[in-house]
């Protein structure tokens, strides 16, 4: 089972679990951890093959790299934690595989805060995903995410998000890395699927209004699904609950209590 940590309110019945994305791990959430366990009961995750969870990889070598594989692990810590129903808290990635989820398992999911979220590939992106692909096996991996980091956070003030990422990408392998970056074949025909979906739960977007790779195919389809919201964080770029944490928390929490 993946490594996770929780913290438990006195009261409050509510579970927020957090999903990071590809090369975090769970303490890229260090700047909600305090405001939200004061609220909520909190789940933190370390996805296979990221952070703490590095270490009990090995029974996944058999086992598809797939993003509903990958979500089922998420769903077995629910399980083992007794947790029916929780919201949903994903950042980047993570995103997808909280989407994946309430395909999967939508009983399990009260609400969904998707901050930097991908929900279709630009010209950009796929071409950033065609370099990775061609070059992914011979290349150094740290090269490319610091390259990719650098594309998608371009400006001064995401130096934070992109040393962040960086240092926690630092702990995955070569392999590992492949292996994840090989998602990104079925990326387009899941993110399509998703688009012409509607889910019926309640689901917050939360985009930095510098976060010019993934912004904009946001609202078109905030515009479409009317069970979907959008907030566009001013001065922040993709990874916005690091950025500018007071407003991301502040509006996540928000919808979270309008939605309990």
């Amino acid at each position: 089972m993946l490594y996770y940590k929780t913290y438990q309110h006195a009261e409050s019945t509510e579970w927020v679990t957090f999903v990071h994305g590809a090369g975090g791990s769970s303490s890229i959430w260090f700047k909600q951890i305090k405001s939200f366990k004061e609220r909520y009961n909190v789940l933190l995750i370390d996805l296979r093959g990221h952070g703490k969870s590095q270490e009990m990889f090995q029974r996944y070598f058999t086992n598809e790299y797939n993003f509903e594989n990958i979500s089922k692990d998420i769903i077995e810590v629910l399980d083992h934690l007794k947790i029916q129903k929780s919201h949903f808290v994903g950042i980047s990635l993570g995103t997808i595989l909280i989407r994946t989820i309430c395909e999967i398992a939508p009983e399990r999911v009260n609400s969904l805060i998707l901050g930097g979220a991908v929900t279709r590939l630009n010209v950009r992106s796929k071409f950033l995903v065609a370099v990775g692909n061609a070059t992914k096996r011979f290349l150094p991996f740290m090269w490319l995410y610091k390259l990719f980091a650098w594309i998608i956070m371009p400006r001064k003030r995401n130096q934070e998000s992109r040393i962040l990422f960086a240092s926690q990408a630092k702990k995955l392998c070569q392999h590992e890395f492949i292996r994840w970056f090989n998602l990104t074949y079925k990326l387009n025909p899941l993110l399509k699927y998703f688009n012409e979906k509607e889910i019926k739960m309640p689901t917050l977007y939360l985009m930095g209004d510098e976060d010019y790779m993934f912004l904009p195919q946001v609202m078109d389809l905030a515009k479409k699904h009317k069970n979907s919201f959008l907030n566009i964080i001013p001065d922040c770029g993709h990874v916005c609950n690091v950025e500018q944490p007071d407003a991301f928390n502040r509006l996540a929490m928000n919808f979270i209590d309008s939605n309990s």
